[in-house]
């Protein structure tokens, strides 16, 4: 079996990845691997590492593999537990390593001197965390574009009030379709901080387009772009209290004035986070000192 990892290494692949899956050609004897683990958590990590970062991997949790010292230097490893198999297949996939799989048999394990040490749903739950905060395209920017999309259209349906199929749409609705707008809106900002932060620390590698982003979108134009939706939102707010002054400060036609006020306060809000988090990303663009070894 190892002559074959060591061939593949030979021909140039610097991470062989064992393969104790059907779909990557290997085998799983009868009792080998628990239902659980055989059926559901491998195979989802193992896609997940496929479609999230493109890694050529069937079987993700396999621990038999081979690796160039080159390429475990270049990945700067840094888990201690469970989540370091995933971290390797992951970090190389991410780092643009050559890679390729192995098929091996996975045979009932007879030690008897000590129980399983992995645990499904701790260790699982590890494996995920990792997945999550190394994707923040998934974890943050899909969803937040999702909720953002949702939204607006919930926006453009009940800020006129239309009637669909029967069904009124009207001002909770719009209140609804704000907080959806507010919270993708903090999600796609978390993901360009997140992303941000895990570039300069070295967790992931560079990446052109955030380059080209923060390029474009520098601090001072966030400040413009923020501040200008801030003063807008504000101003929608001003319609309201305007309202309510020329009704002598008395009870006022809600539905008409949630119009101007729901609106104004989401872009206020857009706005101020903003501004914050242009700060935030050029503290994080800040030149960083040598770290000591």
């Amino acid at each position: 079996m190892l002559p074959a990892f060591l061939a593949e290494l030979e021909k140039g692949a610097e991470h062989v990845q064992g393969c104790r899956m059907p779909s990557g050609g290997g085998r799983v004897m009868p009792g080998a691997m628990p239902v659980l683990h055989r059926w559901w958590g491998n195979p989802m990590f193992s896609w997940m590492a496929r479609t999230w970062f493109h890694a050529p991997i069937h079987d993700v949790q396999c621990g038999l593999r081979a690796f160039t010292r080159e390429l475990f230097d270049r990945i700067d490893l840094r888990c201690v537990s469970m989540e370091f198999s995933s971290e390797m297949v992951v970090k190389a996939a991410l780092a643009g390593a050559r890679m390729s799989e192995v098929p091996i048999i996975l045979r009932p394990d007879g030690r008897t001197t000590h129980p399983p040490h992995l645990k499904t749903f701790r260790d699982g739950w590890r494996n995920l965390r990792f997945y999550l905060m190394y994707s923040p395209r998934w974890l943050y920017l899909l969803p937040g574009t999702a909720a953002i999309v949702l939204g607006l259209a919930g926006c453009a349906i009940a800020l006129p009030g239309l009637t669909i199929g029967g069904v009124h749409f009207d001002v909770s609705t719009l209140l609804v379709s704000g907080l959806a707008v507010l919270l993708g809106y903090q999600a796609i900002i978390f993901a360009i901080l997140t992303k941000a932060f895990a570039i300069a620390e070295g967790m992931l590698p560079t990446d052109l387009r955030m380059a080209r982003f923060f390029r474009i979108m520098n601090l001072e134009r966030g400040l413009l772009l923020g501040l200008t939706s801030a003063v807008l939102g504000f101003g929608f707010v001003a319609v309201a209290v305007n309202d309510w002054r020329l009704a002598n400060f008395g009870p006022l036609d809600y539905p008409r004035t949630l119009r101007w006020v729901i609106p104004g306060v989401i872009l206020a809000a857009l706005g101020v986070e903003t501004v914050f988090a242009s700060f935030f990303a050029s503290v994080l663009g800040l030149p960083r000192r040598g770290r000591r070894t």
